[in-house]
């Protein structure tokens, strides 16, 4: 969609593909200056997109920084001769590159390649990405069928969302959930585990609007968020205790008789061992207390409040939980737990009421035809390659290999849409990995990241300005087309476009390797499922959005799981059983030794897209209260003689990082917290480069394999040394000790 805007402007379309769940509809001004060179000038919300509405969050209202930002990586770069891999200074970061072009580093990466996979088979190449981009050709197309092709191991893109995912698939057999706009009709919200003001700011109006009705917000959540400091009621959750919560929950409300049977009876499997379960006297409200860290009043007052809702003010509750629940040991139970408090309470039936955590899954993209996984089987394997846990990294750089079981080593690593160095856990082990002499490693950037300190070859990619894509969301049930606004900048090249030249570079004869975006969209909307009825790429293209066709009741309304024929499940009902069990994480107060007594929380910046726009002028100065900063409650500073202000080193025996004090009272005793950063922007004590999750581990989840980043304990001691020890070593002393 373009419009017609002022003389020598035009207006279009776009998407905000960054991970978060709202997909805005952004309107891009396009100006053309007296030379015929075109400039975007101006980016802002849709006002006739339901749920952006006319606003854009923090981070994109000021994308244009990023798009030109004289930093950016725009032209395809080869390391220099004798330049060991490591951390770079910022800034200096091109004295450890050379410009070639795109024939020459195309050409260096096919030979590579193929040189790696004739010595050591397909399998010792190693794709690495995940959500930098969410449209669906960007996140996940061409760069598929050219693995799948090749023959390289498979990546399983477990970082972030699969234990919730898991856990919402296993209750009710599709990801899906109450829309947005539905919020506003809620007489009770639960934000658990959700910064809502923070990461999903386009639901917060509705929330608002239910407010004002008379609704109550509660949240809980570890840390005194944006979203906790708005709300009507904060409860303050010891880290990895939320399934316990629900468990006890759910005690009160069955104990009390405040279930819906009905409900439970029709669209439900397994209410008689979950209700057994659930009055068991380890979910009583005064054991539950103890682990969690909430009084048994405030217990016992959530548990009625929810469930008696709807007979109190006449309208139901509703719950949006976030995946920072599923970030523990036992975060995929814990997610389930969640999740089933709807079903115990009926309150799917009513407009206003249930759950959200993801909507992903009401989008029926034909992702066979798209990533095209059958070409595995024409790859020099004849078969499917093996499976590496993205949150495993640094065993896989550093392990396998080592036993017959495991497979080749990985040889080569092609990292694209996502920081590795900064966002994978263990980040020690993971960059011993990304030293090694013997790893090829291609990096597919936006900037000098601290992924692209590692590179052997860097390539230049676009923002989602200067691409085309189509794209549903997380968060609402809106499909959308970003067009291209502007064309790309220097000689940024899509994944689409690297993905299928290298694929025809390497004698690769198969016709989907030169589909272009059009084909491409126009392939994965053609999946023949009902809720894309009259979805085309055309209309996508006139329209902007278009709303997926969702069964609606005599109203027309949509209300998912109101009745049994929403659920996709084996039983065709919710599923109840097995029943979630509470077991606390190895790392967590509950098991705590003297050693490493603390909790630590490696938070996500409200400005900040993970470590994404953190090396952003703009962003930093609106992350300023927070920027090097372990935040302490007053008592734990205390017993260690450290007070706001001191250089304290954080460690446990996977790694150790410098940060400053701050005493604020955004979290519980017992608890430190730190936000996530760029590693080359943080410091470990001897000054080299670090961040949080130098401290994390690569435990991963009870169900879907991810990532326990708030399953870590650490000490914390004062740093007693001078200042001056603290600064960043020359570029010089960086390169060569790398």
């Amino acid at each position: 969609m373009e419009l017609v805007g002022e003389s020598g402007r035009r207006v279009v379309h776009a998407v905000c593909s960054h991970d978060c769940p709202d997909s805005c509809g952004v309107l891009v001004t396009v100006a053309t200056d007296a030379a015929g060179q075109e400039r975007a000038v101006k980016v802002e919300g849709d006002p006739n997109h339901p749920v952006t509405r006319g606003f854009l969050c923090g981070k994109v209202a000021k994308y244009l920084d990023r798009v030109y930002a004289p930093d950016r990586l725009l032209y395809p770069m080869k390391r220099k001769a004798g330049v060991a891999k490591g951390p770079l200074v910022q800034g200096r970061e091109m004295e450890a590159f050379e410009r070639i072009t795109w024939d020459e580093a195309l050409e260096v990466i096919a030979t590579r390649l193929q040189g790696i996979s004739d010595e050591f088979g397909p399998e010792s190449i190693l794709p690495y990405s995940y959500a930098g981009t969410i449209g669906q050709l960007g996140y996940g197309s061409m760069d598929r069928r050219f693995f799948y092709r090749l023959g390289a191991s498979q990546l399983d893109r477990t970082i972030c969302a699969t234990a919730g995912g898991a856990a919402l698939t296993s209750v009710y057999g599709v990801k899906l959930g109450t829309v947005p706009q539905d919020f506003a009709h809620a007489g009770l919200v639960i934000a658990w585990g959700a910064n809502i003001h923070g990461n999903n700011i386009h639901l917060w109006p509705f929330i608002e609007e239910a407010r004002r009705k008379g609704a109550r917000l509660v949240v809980i959540d570890p840390y005194r968020t944006r979203t906790a400091a708005l709300a009507d009621e904060h409860l303050a959750i010891n880290p990895g205790t939320d399934g316990l919560l629900a468990l006890g929950m759910m005690h009160v409300i069955f104990s009390e008789g405040l279930e819906d049977a009905a409900y439970l009876a029709e669209c439900t499997v397994g209410a008689a061992e979950l209700r057994a379960h659930a009055l068991k006297a380890e979910h009583a409200p005064e054991v539950v207390s103890l682990a969690t860290g909430i009084s048994v009043e405030k217990i016992v007052g959530l548990a009625r409040e929810y469930a008696g809702c709807l007979k109190r003010t006449g309208k139901p509750a509703v719950i949006r939980v976030n995946y920072g629940v599923q970030r523990s040991e036992n975060g995929g139970t814990a997610a389930r737990a969640v999740a089933m408090l709807p079903l115990v309470t009926g309150a799917w039936k009513h407009k206003g009421g249930g759950l959200l955590l993801s909507t992903s899954g009401s989008f029926p993209f034909d992702n066979n035809t798209l990533q095209r996984p059958d070409l595995m089987y024409a790859s020099p394997l004849g078969r499917a390659a093996r499976v590496v846990n993205m949150s495993q990294l640094g065993q896989a750089l550093t392990e396998l290999g080592s036993e017959a079981k495991d497979g080749p080593p990985v040889k080569a690593l092609f990292v694209y849409n996502s920081n590795a160095a900064a966002v994978a856990p263990n980040q020690n082990v993971v960059l011993a990995g990304m030293r090694r002499d013997d790893l090829f490693t291609v990096v597919h950037e936006q900037f000098f990241t601290d992924t692209a300190d590692y590179a052997d070859v860097l390539l230049p990619a676009p923002t989602f300005l200067e691409v085309k894509d189509v794209q549903g969301a997380y968060g609402h049930l809106f499909a959308q087309v970003s067009n291209r606004a502007i064309a790309p900048l220097g000689e940024a090249r899509s994944n689409v476009r690297v993905f299928g030249e290298l694929g025809q570079r390497m004698g690769f004869e198969e016709d989907c390797f030169k589909d272009g975006d059009d084909e491409l969209i126009d392939q994965t909307l053609a999946s023949g499922n009902a809720w894309f009825e009259g979805i085309t790429r055309e209309r996508l293209e006139r329209e902007g959005h278009v709303a997926l066709r969702l069964p609606g009741n005599e109203a027309g309304e949509t209300l998912p799981f109101s009745t049994a024929e929403w659920f996709r499940t084996p039983s065709g009902k919710g599923e109840l059983v097995p029943v979630p069990v509470y077991v606390a994480p190895e790392e967590s107060r509950a098991r705590a030794t003297g050693e490493y007594p603390l909790e630590f929380l490696g938070r996500k910046a409200d400005n900040y897209m993970n470590s994404t726009f953190a090396n952003q002028a703009v962003h930093q100065r609106m992350e300023a209260k927070t920027d090097g900063v372990l935040e302490m409650h007053a008592d734990d500073a205390q017993a260690r003689s450290v007070q706001t202000g001191d250089e304290v080193e954080i460690f446990n025996a996977r790694g150790r990082i410098v940060l400053k004090v701050g005493i604020n009272g955004k979290i519980n005793r017992g608890v430190v917290a730190a936000r996530l950063d760029w590693a080359k922007l943080g410091q470990d004590l001897s000054g080299r480069g670090a961040n949080v999750n130098a401290l994390t581990s690569e435990r991963v989840t009870d169900l879907g394999g991810g990532a326990t980043f708030y399953s870590t304990l650490v000490e914390v001691r004062k740093v007693e040394r001078p200042a001056a020890a603290l600064a960043h070593p020359s570029s010089e002393e960086t390169n060569d000790a790398a």
